[in-house]
């Protein structure tokens, strides 16, 4: 999911990563019961044998088994990814009521030694049903410490849940509870647990028929409806990842099955999907996968049908009115794709960019990561006042950002490319790399941030940070991608490691500094590893695991074994990912003073010789004297005898590989290494002229350190700034004179 960038440009400032804020005002929950089948909401101990990851369970330590989740992919087997669920769902939309009724077929393999008697599934929707959600009750609690979308308020009527209304093997009725795996609040019901009538044996299938009606919420977050718009995510039943020995951390079989947090997103196994969709005649449908032919006739309605395999999650869109526009995409490795941006009429302006944007992304993640598996991609735009819809991936289908004009010079440009961008990366690292969003969504957002960040670079793309107003005015800033990162990482104090999974954080800030902190993390590993072998070496871990579920120890061996530098990705991992380490750098001051004669005694050839302070002034004067008579163009500070300079540095956080570079008066520039751990330094220089700064990092390379204004140090004052503002300034008075002569 995107962190909208929007909030910069209203204001023409930086603020936090989550910006979109609204106060959370809840209204009363709907009087709605579960339904009577399902048990109390206090279940009985999970069967023996299989437990439940734990309620805190975060980035692994430990790397996962070569033959974790069957073992790498070669491309030989019969299908891309190991399936372990299939879905075939039949669902009907009532669109004035924006609810689903469906029937779904679920088939799960059990690929654990032993035999499984009970099942989970996520039950997400139900985050939306009342205030007692664990997402709702964290909402209130995140969003009272700090900022951060997803707060919308909720009228009565805008909420929504989920109801299995049967559930069934083989012909027999089911039961099923609600449980708590992370001990949320009893009220919470985004997961239940399903007991069988028959034991899946090892190694068996699971075939379960399952009706559910499904409420979209008015869009909150992700998901749900504005208007005639229904954004349909999160809304069957889903079941958990049952993890084996060796897999993610795991030492036994344990099943994989968080509440719906507030700040989390998701995690499941890969399967096949063959899902129809009724809904009025005159809706638009998208959704995962490939559309099988044109829908069908089904009375007043048209049923769409889509299938996709080896992808672990379905949704879709349905709204009358849209609009939507094709292109298509070849590349070695990859099967033909077609590429479709559907979107509303008020923001056909941003059809096209979006189209430019996925193809341009299909390029780029193939050329650098690997080769895109399937054969569409669909980006869609949500209407006017579903901006909390946007930002959102799925396989194969992500939804972007809208905008009514996309000029040239703005950050409109940046917005929409950006999201679009990111959406269609997390096709990589939520889809294909498929990592576990709940525990490590460093794996996911973060990653994917760095990447994204990696493609705009070799764009030449910055971020602008005027909006068509400020261009009026004449303010155009801009500001390179990961330099804003950087501003945005909250790097002065990190309270959560950045392995840290999706709830136990400081607040909702933390949580949203993943995104900027991871790729400033990865930027500075780059940087000390080198851009080849950091390319080389994310190639590998694709290669590796895609169509599987790496951790986060998983992608620090692959770094190792790729680069071959252990030290190095050690200490990002150590410090970064698993610690709140930072780094602040920071040159202390400047020394200088001539080299001139001494007075005292002397030895010479075995003999003392005197010097006094009279005889050494006038020694002092005279040299003076001559060379300047010699020298008529020398500068004031340029003389006969050299200069020595000291520069001080000092570090208040972890050490980091750095670079002092000082210049001298006549425009010498010299560098040398601080590459150890002290906590200070002092470095010398005897030149004929004086040292007038120093600047630590002056290529830029260290984006960690929490403050760069310090990194430097002048003994002139310099007028760069002011004439910057100067600058900025005269440019807005321009726009108000031009403004006053056209009245």
């Amino acid at each position: 999911m995107a962190k909208s960038w929007g909030s910069l440009l209203a204001s023409g400032l930086l603020i936090s990563s989550a910006s979109f804020a609204q106060s959370a005002r809840p209204a009363p929950p709907p009087s709605r019961q579960p339904p009577s089948t399902a048990a109390a909401t206090t279940p009985p101990a999970p069967p023996a044998g299989i437990g439940l990851a734990s309620p805190h369970a975060a980035a692994a330590l430990v790397p996962s088994s070569p033959e974790a989740w069957g073992g790498p992919r070669t491309g030989k087997e019969a299908t891309l990814s190991d399936r372990v669920v299939g879905y075939t769902i039949d669902a009907t939309l009532d669109a004035p009521k924006h609810a689903v009724d469906a029937k779904e077929k679920l088939t799960w393999r059990n690929r654990s030694d032993q035999p499984v008697s009970a099942i989970y599934v996520h039950l997400y929707l139900n985050a939306f049903e009342s205030a007692g959600s664990t997402f709702m009750t964290e909402r209130k609690v995140m969003t009272a410490q700090s900022r951060s979308r997803g707060v919308g308020t909720i009228e009565k009527g805008d909420w929504g849940y989920i109801d299995l209304k049967s559930v069934a093997q083989a012909g027999t009725p089911l039961k099923w509870s609600f449980v708590h795996p992370d001990n949320g609040p009893d009220t919470d019901h985004t997961v239940a647990r399903i007991d069988l009538a028959q034991p899946v044996p090892a190694g068996g299938t699971l075939d379960l028929d399952i009706d559910f009606h499904s409420q979209l919420p008015k869009v909150i977050e992700r998901t749900g409806h504005v208007g005639d718009f229904n954004m349909v995510g999160q809304w069957f039943p889903k079941i958990g990842v049952l993890e084996l020995a060796g897999e993610r951390g795991a030492t036994a079989p344990r099943w994989n099955v968080h509440e719906f947090h507030f700040s989390s997103e998701f995690y499941a196994d890969f399967g096949s999907y063959d899902v129809s969709v009724t809904a009025p005649k005159d809706y638009v449908v998208a959704a995962v996968g490939e559309q099988q032919g044109d829908p069908l006739a089904k009375g007043s309605d048209l049923t769409w049908r889509f299938k996709q395999g080896d992808v672990h999650d379905f949704a879709f869109m349905a709204a009358p009115g849209f609009k939507t526009i094709e292109g298509e995409w070849d590349h070695p490795g990859s099967p033909h794709v077609k590429v479709k941006v559907v979107y509303p009429p008020e923001y056909e302006a941003s059809a096209q960019p979006a189209l430019k944007a996925t193809i341009d992304s299909l390029t780029y993640f193939s050329d650098t990561l690997g080769a895109y598996p399937y054969r569409t991609a669909t980006a869609v735009i949500p209407p006017f006042n579903a901006d909390e819809a946007g930002g959102m991936e799925y396989p194969t289908f992500f939804t972007a950002e809208g905008y009514d004009k996309v000029e040239a010079g703005t950050g409109n440009v940046f917005n929409l490319d950006f999201v679009t961008i990111h959406e269609f990366g997390h096709g990589y690292f939520y889809g294909l790399l498929a990592t576990n969003e709940f525990e490590e969504p460093m794996l996911d957002e973060g990653m994917n941030e760095y990447w994204d960040m990696r493609m705009l670079r070799a764009r030449n793309q910055p971020m602008i940070l005027a909006n068509s107003k400020m261009k009026w005015w004449g303010v155009t800033n801009s500001v390179n991608g990961f330099d804003l990162e950087r501003i945005e990482a909250g790097l002065s104090f990190p309270p959560d490691p950045l392995g840290q999974n999706a709830w136990d954080r400081f607040s909702s800030s933390s949580y949203g500094t993943v995104y900027s902190r991871t790729a400033t993390a990865m930027h500075d590993l780059e940087e000390r590893l080198g851009h080849e072998a950091m390319e080389k070496a994310f190639k590998a871990y694709y290669a590796r695991w895609h169509f599987r579920h790496p951790s986060a120890a998983d992608l620090r061996q692959s770094l190792i074994e790729s680069t071959g530098d252990a030290d190095t990705v050690n200490t990002i991992f150590n410090q970064y990912v698993y610690g709140t380490g930072f780094i602040d750098d920071r040159v202390v001051r400047i020394n200088t003073s001539e080299v001139l004669p001494i007075v005292g005694l002397t030895l010479k050839d075995g003999k003392r010789t005197e010097v006094t302070e009279e005889e050494n002034t006038k020694r002092i004067a005279d040299e003076r004297k001559a060379w300047k008579g010699s020298h008529a163009d020398a500068k004031d500070d340029e003389g006969p005898y050299p200069w020595h300079s000291t520069v001080t540095v000092a570090r208040d956080g972890n050490p980091a590989p750095q670079v002092l570079e000082v210049t001298f008066a006549d425009g010498v520039k010299q560098r040398v290494a601080w590459n150890d751990e002290r906590r200070w330094a002092r470095f010398e220089f005897e030149r004929p002229v004086k040292v007038v700064s120093a600047e630590l990092d002056p290529d830029h390379k260290i984006n960690l350190d929490t403050d760069k204004i310090n990194d430097s140090y002048t003994t002139k004052a310099s007028g760069a700034a002011a004439r910057r503002w100067t600058s900025d300034i005269g440019a807005v008075l321009q726009g108000i004179y031009a403004m006053l002569v056209t009245l």
